[in-house]
């Protein structure tokens, strides 16, 4: 089996712990306003590999991913379901450590059982969640996030660790009322076990002028990190809150 692969990076440092191989995976049915990898959306682009392939990169700089692993990222990597799954499982023969970093959309109870497969396989999930309100995650996203909640849901059931990524954008996702409650919403989960708050950041405008798609935040300062803090602050504040609450 081969699947689409946008490109590879070697020594990642920043999708999932340690040193990692990441795989940016081809096809993403989101169209998020702020995306900076829009070469990634068709699935016609990238190049055909197979898993021994991406599994031979790995090998060459084996010495350096011994405390991290491979990372699966895109994109949507579940765009490539049976791909994906094939990667990770033949990962796991050899010990290597596997992350999913996904948004979720693509998560539906009807396809449990092949959910409960990949996750045999799969150590960590990395759970981008855009907006924490379904109206404005549609506006920004054109999709509905009831499939990443109830993906959050799932992976709790399960006890899989979950890192949950969230994007600062201002004037979209840099309100306090929304931070406060996504960290209300998220701080019921357990299984949640680190928070990375990015700040939206507009380097992908060379790519849209590239493909001649304009550029749909051309109007929106980029995030800084003090903003990144800050909302990371509140985030936090209410998922304490709702804990203490229960313990």
């Amino acid at each position: 089996m081969t699947g689409r692969v946008h490109s590879i990076e070697s020594f990642g440092t920043v999708d999932g712990p340690g040193i990692r191989l990441v795989v940016f995976f081809q096809g993403c049915p989101m169209r998020c306003l702020y995306c900076h990898n829009p070469d990634t959306w068709k699935m016609q682009g990238g190049a055909e590999m197979s898993a021994e392939e991406i599994l031979t990169e790995y090998e060459k700089g084996i010495s350096f991913y011994k405390s991290g692993g491979i990372t699966a990222t895109g994109g949507e990597p579940l765009m490539q379901f049976d791909f994906l799954l094939e990667l990770f499982t033949k990962a796991k023969e050899k010990g290597i450590h596997t992350c999913l970093d996904t948004s979720g959309i693509l998560f539906s109870r009807d396809k449990k059982d092949n959910f409960d497969k990949l996750h045999e396989v799969c150590d960590l999930v990395m759970l981008d969640i855009k907006h924490i309100d379904d109206e404005e995650h549609e506006k920004l996203t054109a999709m509905s996030n009831k499939n990443v909640l109830s993906y959050l849901d799932y992976l709790s059931e399960n006890n899989k660790p979950v890192w949950i990524r969230h994007v600062i954008v201002p004037g979209i996702t840099l309100d306090d009322n929304q931070l406060a409650r996504l960290g209300a919403y998220i701080g019921k989960y357990r299984n949640i076990k680190a928070l990375d708050v990015l700040p939206y950041h507009s380097m992908g405008k060379k790519k849209y002028e590239e493909l001649g798609i304009e550029y749909p935040l051309k109007d929106t300062p980029d995030a800084t990190k003090e903003q990144a803090i800050y909302a990371r602050n509140i985030i936090i504040e209410n998922m304490k809150k709702v804990r203490n609450s229960r313990d």
